[in-house]
């Protein structure tokens, strides 16, 4: 599920505006290591879903497009993420699988950074994010002889933009501009006790009529590139209650960014992140994920540290 805020991301933390005044970050809040483990279907079938999703977000550096710092005295990036999703997985079916709804509420309760110049390039803005609202089609489970084979998901989701927006903050709640970001999940099970797991998203942006004042006095429209990026992550079986495993994300802009709809080449971001998670099932209708990730390789954007903590309840 991502997310806007800092979507998620959304997601969310990592998903910055600004950098410095002569230059901003361009991509919205995404989801970003706020799924993981088992994400082709909810853990308990039919039904709603309340889910609480907390992240810590900090970089120390920020990139350029070939994955240097800039050139500021100091580029401290903090982020505490907060995703509020309400899942609906319905008993009507159309095909192979069940319809269902899926919507979520992101905020920034806190942010700070430190340029290194009193704020002079770097300001940070806290407020709820833009809404996702998603419909999809969970398939009916792939079956084997010892249980689920494969499960999956297809979501058309779509972020609003009705979070708080400052054209002039790097890190900023909401984006000022639509986003499509549809994407399809699925797991996989090697074992009964072992799994892989992977969501792909696609992203399309609308245009912004108040773009970030990095890109100057003279450009009053932006529209931030296509991207393509993805969650994966695998879990082995301690016991019957506990999982551990790996997790990481990838993100890639496939196209330029255009200024008043003109290409501006050289901000495509990109990003890589891997690290340990583990799943702890309380009982058969709650359950808590813990993930981290160190990211590595990123252009055009921060490079950090998220941490993710994440509780799934389960009620008919």
């Amino acid at each position: 599920m991502r997310r806007r805020a800092a979507g998620a991301s959304t997601t969310l933390a990592a998903l910055l505006g600004a950098a410095e005044p002569a230059r901003a970050y361009d991509l919205p809040n995404l989801n970003l290591g706020f799924t993981s483990f088992l994400d082709g279907a909810p853990p308990s079938g039919p039904g709603w879903y309340p889910t609480q999703y907390l992240q810590v977000y900090s970089a120390g550096r920020l990139t350029d497009n070939r994955g240097r710092s800039l050139g500021l005295p100091r580029q401290d990036v903090s982020v505490l993420a907060s995703l509020t999703q309400l899942l609906y997985v319905s008993p009507v079916k159309v095909g192979p699988g069940a319809l269902g709804l899926d919507i979520i509420l992101p905020a920034i309760p806190y942010s700070s950074t430190d340029d290194g110049l009193n704020g002079a390039a770097l300001k940070a803005q806290q407020g709820f994010g833009d809404l996702l609202i998603g419909p999809f089609i969970q398939f009916d489970p792939i079956m084997g002889e010892k249980g689920p084979v494969f499960l999956g998901r297809f979501e058309a989701q779509m972020i609003l933009p009705t979070g708080r927006y400052d054209p002039t903050a790097a890190v900023t709640p909401g984006s000022n501009y639509f986003s499509f970001n549809p994407y399809v999940a699925g797991t996989l099970f090697l074992t009964p006790d072992w799994t892989v797991s992977a969501r792909f998203h696609y992203l399309w942006n609308a245009s912004n009529d108040r773009p970030n004042v990095g890109f100057g006095p003279t450009v009053f429209s932006t529209q931030a590139g296509q991207a393509l990026h993805a969650n994966f992550a695998s879990e082995y079986s301690v016991t019957k209650e506990l999982k551990l495993g790996v997790n990481g994300y990838w993100l890639q802009q496939i196209s330029d960014t255009l200024a008043n709809g003109v290409a501006v080449p050289g901000r495509r971001e990109r990003v890589f992140a891997l690290g340990p998670g583990a799943l702890w099932a309380l009982n058969k209708d709650n359950f808590l994920f813990f993930n981290a990730y160190y990211e590595f390789g990123a252009q055009n954007r921060p490079e950090g540290q998220r941490y993710t903590m994440r509780w799934v309840g389960h009620f008919n």
